[in-house]
Formats: structure tokens, sequence, C-alpha cells
């Protein structure tokens, strides 16, 4: 996507959206000291309470961009984890290996808000498409061209296959149905030779969805802060189908 674009950009665990100037280091010594007798004393006990990842909602900074885009994607190992929740359904990077995740409005009206985590991959939420969703109720993720994709979700294939997208481009999808909220639908697409079906269990971080994602023969909007050239994405969103969706008038 070409021209000036306002953006909003979410806070990250790495703390940077890669706009930082190299610098010298200075090492400061600690002075000399006395040496100190060991401790006679038994040694204190204390428990540690165990660490809970909870959704956090982050208050986003707004930057104006007037010439030129800052590229935020860098290659970030994901370990897998966790990097959001739609409602109480977790949803973990579909790759190892991941540029940046660009939240958008979803075309569906039962779409769920994502609230991420600390996840270690930049976050930002783009410009908006006037779908009238929420603005981060669909996440497109970079990830490294050519790496397999795991399911985001524990739970059921309820479908996948082949899709048209836009009317004019063949696409592989997978929809499932996640444990966390049985009803609810996790939708996957923008994948290459799915490799799961209907009526299948898959399990979130495990199971492989599809050999790599799909490079599209078109510019995405979130490759303006991908890496450089633009890694293929993959686009996750969380759907309540209970929540009639607005005929969109395609034909297609």
């Amino acid at each position: 996507m070409a021209g000036a674009l306002a953006l909003t950009l979410l806070t990250t665990a790495c703390g940077s959206t890669q706009q930082t100037a190299e610098g010298s280091a200075v090492v400061a010594l600690a002075p000399e000291t006395e040496p100190v007798a060991p401790s006679t004393s038994p040694p204190s006990t204390s428990t540690t309470t165990p660490t809970t990842i909870t959704p956090t909602t982050i208050t986003p900074t707004t930057i104006s961009t007037t010439t030129t885009t800052t590229l935020l994607g860098r290659p970030t190992e994901t370990a897998l984890e966790v990097f959001g929740f739609a409602g109480d359904v977790p949803l973990r990077y579909p790759a190892q290996q991941v540029a940046v995740i660009g939240f958008h409005e979803s075309s569906h009206d039962g779409s769920q808000q994502i609230d991420v985590t600390e996840p270690p991959t930049p976050v930002l939420t783009m410009e908006s498409r006037d779908r009238g969703t929420g603005s981060r109720t669909a996440a497109d993720i970079a990830v490294a061209p050519s790496t397999p994709i795991f399911s985001p979700v524990s739970g059921v294939v309820l479908r996948s296959g082949t899709y048209t997208l836009y009317c004019d481009h063949a696409d592989d999808f997978v929809v499932i149905e996640p444990d966390d909220r049985p009803g609810w639908e996790v939708k996957v697409f923008h994948i290459v030779d799915v490799q799961v079906s209907a009526g299948q269990r898959v399990e979130a971080g495990t199971t492989l969805m599809a050999p790599e994602a799909r490079v599209l023969p078109f510019e995405s909007q979130v490759d303006e802060f991908s890496a450089a050239p633009p890694w293929p994405h993959v686009h996750i969103e969380v759907i309540d189908p209970s929540i009639p969706d607005r005929p969109s008038g395609s034909s297609c």
C-alpha cells in the first residue's frame, strides 16, 4: 500500500519499533572492597507464586507518517507462544519465526476483538478499512517464507479446503471450533496445501496445518510494515457465528 498512513502502534515486550540508534557502551568498574566473611546463618526459604498469562489491553500511541514508512518487522523467534486472547480463547503464533502482527477489522460482524498479551514481535493496528467492526478483530501475522504453519488453537476442524479470495485468487483455509469456547470459530487463511480436514482434532502449536503461508499475488496492507522484502502473512480471526453477519453484496 502506498501513500500516507496513520498508524496505531501497540507496545510490545521488545520495547522497540526498530527505530533505535547504535551507541557506544560505557563499562563502570566496581571499586575494590574488603572481603566479607561467609555467613553462618541458615539460608532463608521462600515460596514463588507461578506467573499466569492474562490478556492485556494496551493503550495505543498514534504516530502520523507523512513521507516514508519505517519497517517494523524483523525476524523474531516466537516459540509458538500465546500472542493474544479473543474473549477466553488463547491464540498462539502459527509459525516459529514472525516479523510483525498487523491488526485490522474483520469483515464479519461476529468477529471478536483480540487483546494482546506481551508478545515478542512488533504489534500495530493498521489504518481502518471502514468495515464497522473492532479495530483488532483480525490479525495478519507476517511469517518467514517457506516455514511450517501450525494450529493457533486446540480444538476440532469444522471445515477446510480452498476458496476464492477477492473473487479472483485461489487460497486455502481452515476453520476450527476451539476447546476454550465451543460454538465459536477460529478462521485461518492464506496458507498452502492444507493438511487437516473436517472432524480432525488439532493441538495448539503442535498440529501442522500447512507447509507454508501463501505468497499473495498483490500487495497487502501489512506488507508496508513487514520484513524487507515483505514476508507472506497468515490471517487469523475468531468469530461468534450466533451474531448475524450483514450481507456483503459480493456475488462470489
